[in-house]
């Protein structure tokens, strides 16, 4: 404030500034630590592993490409994943993708044969070493391209033989998967990008109007 034409206290102006500056922060702040317990939630959710010929179980943040998880009726899917076999005829599974794609009806994806005769013998499933060649992550929830290399043969996959990451299993007792892709670079969370806040000009002006005003009271005057 200029003492000469002002009849008002510096003051007056900085400390709303202030306060209003301040309640903003705290706000920031009170959003970054709800994503964060947010995100350590949707981590610390239990799966179920493979691993040395039993089952246990482990947390989300674990699962890592290559892993062979088991996945049980109304269970949310924890990462892309080829499914090898499940509990249905024919190894169909049901799927519901309103996280994805917003639609409620279920549909139906079904593992190749050569994997689905392992149905949930965990001692043919442990010596599975089949060889997944696939295309780079990417965000097309409807496109997936790859080989299975299994046994001396080479079998095509698309995205029928895929589960995301964030689907429901419905309908199916269990199913068993092979981790295809894990954390960002699912499919899920490739299309869950940074978002961008957009300014208008007027914003862009406000905020160096009151920037210079926060900053005047101090300037020395004459």
């Amino acid at each position: 404030m200029i003492p000469q034409i002002s009849s008002l206290a510096w003051y007056t102006t900085v400390v709303p500034l202030m306060v209003v500056l301040s309640i903003t922060a705290v706000k920031d702040a009170i959003d970054d630590v709800k994503r964060h317990q947010n995100d350590n939630q949707v981590n610390s959710r239990s799966v179920l592993v493979l691993m040395d010929g039993r089952i246990v179980t482990d947390k989300w943040m674990n699962v890592q490409v290559g892993d062979i998880i088991k996945l049980e009726n109304n269970q949310v899917v924890t990462a892309d994943i080829l499914l090898l076999s499940s509990s249905e005829p024919y190894s169909l599974t049901y799927i519901e993708t309103a996280e994805l794609d917003g639609e409620t009806n279920l549909k139906v994806k079904q593992a190749i044969s050569v994997t689905s005769e392992m149905e949930d013998n965990l001692k043919l499933l442990s010596a599975f070493d089949g060889e997944v060649r696939c295309e780079s992550p990417n965000n097309r929830l409807d496109r997936f391209t790859g080989i299975l290399i299994y046994k001396g043969k080479n079998y095509i996959l698309d995205h029928d033989r895929l589960i995301l990451r964030g689907c429901i299993i419905r309908n199916t007792d269990w199913c068993y998967g092979l981790v295809i892709f894990t954390g960002p670079d699912t499919k899920l969370m490739q299309n869950s990008g940074k978002s961008t806040f957009k300014r208008t000009h007027i914003d862009h002006l406000m905020n160096v109007l009151v920037l210079w005003i926060g900053i005047l009271p101090f300037l020395p005057q004459q």
